[in-house]
Order: C-alpha cells, then structure tokens, then sequence
C-alpha cells in the first residue's frame, strides 16, 4: 500500500488511470472478452506488493497459468493457487464434458474449499478467474448475485482487496455484477491492440475515456490518455534562433519558447531542412532536443542535415541531440504522448520536432476529428511545459491555390511559416514567408528560399512578383 492508502494494482500506467491504485479492502470487476489480458493483468495484481495472495481459479488449471506467467516475466511462485477447474478424470464415454457431477453442481461444495483456502493463507489480495463461471453452480440469476455479493463481503471485512474477472457474452452479459462492486475496468480488443477503460470507480476520481493497454515482457502497460491540464510548469519566455539570420529575420528573432510553430508546404520544398535548423540550434545551446520522424529513418535525416552543413552527427554524439524513428502503423497516440512525455520529464527535453503530421495521421483509429482532438491535447501540453514545438506539415498541392494546412490544425499554431513551390520564367523556384505569429510581429513579405551545400539560404523580399502564393506569379513593370 502507498503513502496515499491505494493498493498498487501493479500494472504501469494503471496507477495514473486510478488516481494511485485501488482502494483497500473493496472489490473490482475486470471485464472483457477472451484474449484481452485479464488473467495476466490478474497476476500483475497478486504479485504487485508484499503480504499474502491467493488466485481463484475457475478455467484453466494452475500449472498452466504460473507458466504462462513465467513466459511473459511475472514471478508467480509465492502466489497461492486454488484450482478449480474442471477435472480432466470426471470425462468418460457415458458423460459429456460440460455435464458436473451431483455433487459438484451444489455451490456450497465450491464455496466451502474457497473458504478453506481463505482461512489457509489470510490473503491480503484475491483474484478470482472468472467470477461468472460461479454461475453453473446455482439455481439462477438471483441466487448467482446472492452467492457473489456473500462472496465479496467475506473476502473483504477480512481485509483482503478482491479483483475478479468477467467473460461476458451477448447470452450471459455481466451487467449485475457491477452493481456488487465498487469499481469496473474493462479490457477490449482494439484495431491496434488492446484498449483499457474505468467505468465505475467508488470512492475517487479516475481518469476517464479509452486507454491504450499493451501486452508485453512482464505483462499489461497501460498507456493513460494525455489530459494537458493535468501538467504545467513555471518558465522563462525566450525566443528561439534558427540559426539562420535572414530566417530569424523573417520571425522579428526567432520563434518562442512554449509555443507551437508549423512548417507548412509541399512534399520536398524544405520543411525538414528548416526545422532541423531549429534543433541544431537548440542542441548547439547544450538544450536537448529531439525529433520523433514519423516519415523518414533517422539515418537519411541525420544524412541530409549534414549535406546542409549541420552538425548533426557532432550534436548527436554528445546527447544533446536525440533522433528517433516512429512507426505510426505500431504506436497509439496515448503510447506516442507517453514517449513524448518521458523525453520532456525525465530526459529535459526543451525543442520537439514532429516530422510529420501525415506520418501522426496513421497511428489514429480513423475518425475525422481524431487527428485535432489528439494533436491538440499534445501541444497543449507541450505549451504547459515550457516545451518549444515543431509540426511538419505536408500540403497536397504543389502549385495552385494555396492551402495553408492540413486537417484544419492551423488554430494550434502559434506561428505558422509556409515554403511554396512557384514557376517563373520556366524555372521552378521556392518561396517562405510567415503567415501569423501570436507572440509578436513579423515580416510580412516573402523571400525567396533556397536550400544549399552551406544551408539555407533566403533571398531579398520578392517585392517585383505579385501572385506568389498562387504558384504562377508575374513581375511587375519596374
């Protein structure tokens, strides 16, 4: 038990989603369909903290769940086991296997061993798996919901807290049993995975919504919704240099610290190039900085931006500078949130890049708004912390008319800077300029850009073109 009085439910993230852990000698309800990690999130539980356990075994025998607790890393050998499961010998050619014998159809066969084993080993923790599986040994519904409440309250005004599970069914639905507990998670199979929610938590607040659950080595991760309120830190405003003058130029100094910029344009007009600037600066300040490319390997990065002139390798090498590859088909939001906030609270990340918002776009589970609502709570909370953010965002058109982001996310930006494909004179060229800037002013004219083996490089304002943002511009009689 933890200095807030919560018993440790044992899983990461689980914590975070229950306010501290489950509170001491109630009962919870685990609920989902088969596969969703129950029974190992059960474990987890029972080998969370110190004191007495016991696992109540309804379905699969108890040499077949400490080895599967062995694979996935779960040290099971001080758990006390009681196997209930079905016996193998009760089998024989004049009886079906789901057919109990006489005796063992009675329930109070069932609860008198389960009270035994309670007076045996005082346990401070119970997992039973499943609870519905009590069903077949009682008359009906009614009688079912009487033998668990008695259960329930037995196992707890001895001080144990009690964890069971629940397999419901269209045809067996476990809707009654919520109301004989003080709280209900409930695992489901998601398109990515697993997700966890908390429907019902007596006695305190819990984070709300659906959670991503991951099963790895040493069991269930949960992956807590990223809620920005929930995180804010006092620090100093200052502006952020790209390193390039005539950039800085164009941003009246830079970009802020705390704030959201977004480079916007076509595929291959020098997004990338401008934001590694950003990050090259930052690193060469001795702050971290990272980019987390949804896009591109973190080798072709680190190999462009040295064609450019920055040193990425160098600023890579003293830890300053960290690059990582992300592979949105295999990552959540709420995984990729939780690796963004690792970097920023353990690591002392200060400068995000997040290359790019098409590559984000894969990790969501295809709703239209999903893309804001996600990306709004991560810049909101990277805007609490202090922490300087960079989107890269890819527009469809190359020419034609101009588009100025993506997905409708230029209300999370504080500045938005745009580079623009243009044809003049049968040449294909490349422009930049600033579309807004909250925190101060800008240049409101557009340069011409160029991306050389020195850097980049901007031109004097295009003040004889009109029509640049249109892609066909025209010059002006002098």
């Amino acid at each position: 038990m933890d200095q807030r009085g919560r018993v440790d439910p044992g899983v990461p993230g689980l914590d975070t989603v229950l306010h501290g852990g489950f509170v001491p000698e109630r009962a919870y309800m685990l609920s989902g369909a088969p596969g969703t990690g129950k029974t190992v999130l059960g474990l987890q539980f029972l080998t969370a903290g110190e004191g007495s356990t016991l696992f109540v075994g309804f379905e699969e025998p108890a040499e077949n769940v400490r080895a599967n607790a062995e694979r996935l890393g779960i040290d099971a050998a001080d758990v006390a086991f009681l196997d209930l499961s079905p016996d193998g010998d009760a089998f024989d050619e004049d009886r079906r296997y789901d057919v109990f014998a006489a005796d063992e159809v009675e329930a109070d066969g069932v609860t008198d061993r389960i009270a035994r084993a309670v007076d045996e080993h005082d346990p401070d923790r119970v997992f039973v798996d499943p609870m519905t599986q009590l069903r077949h040994y009682v008359r009906d519904d009614y009688q079912f919901r009487r033998e668990v409440a008695s259960f329930i309250r037995f196992l707890t005004d001895r001080g144990a807290t009690v964890l069971f599970s629940t397999q419901p069914s269209s045809s067996v639905p476990d809707d009654d049993l919520e109301f004989v507990c003080d709280g209900t998670v409930s695992l489901s199979h998601a398109e990515k995975g697993r997700t966890l929610e908390v429907r019902k938590f007596r006695g305190s607040g819990f984070a709300s919504g659906v959670h991503t659950a991951r099963i790895r080595e040493g069991g269930v991760r949960v992956y807590p919704r990223l809620v920005p309120g929930d995180h804010a830190v006092e620090f100093t405003a200052e502006t952020v240099s790209s390193g390039v003058d005539e950039l800085d130029d164009l941003l009246h100094g830079g970009i802020d610290r705390g704030t959201v910029t977004v480079l916007s344009g076509p595929s291959g007009v020098g997004k990338t190039t401008t934001a590694a600037n950003f990050l090259a600066e930052t690193a060469a300040r001795d702050e971290r900085a990272v980019a987390f490319l949804f896009e591109e390997s973190a080798s072709t990065f680190t190999h462009r931006s040295e064609a450019t002139g920055l040193p990425m390798r160098r600023l890579r090498d003293t830890g300053t500078l960290d690059v990582r590859e992300v592979e949105p088909l295999g990552v959540s939001p709420d995984e990729f949130a939780a690796e963004v906030r690792t970097a920023v609270e353990e690591e002392g990340v200060e400068t995000v890049l997040i290359d790019g918002v098409s590559g984000y776009r894969l990790s969501l589970r295809g709703e239209d708004d999903d893309i804001v609502r996600e990306l709004h709570a991560l810049c909101r909370y990277l805007r609490n912390v202090g922490v300087t953010a960079i989107l890269v965002d890819d527009v469809g058109s190359v020419t034609g008319d101009f588009e100025v982001t993506s997905d409708r996310i230029s209300y999370l930006a504080d500045t938005i800077v745009f580079l623009r494909y243009l044809e003049l004179q049968g040449e294909l060229r490349k422009a930049i300029g600033v579309l807004k800037k909250r925190t101060s002013d800008f240049e409101r004219t557009l340069r011409e850009f160029r991306i050389t083996d020195e850097g980049i490089d901007l031109g004097e304002p295009m003040t004889r073109l009109r029509g640049v943002l249109s892609g066909s511009p025209e010059l002006l009689d002098e």
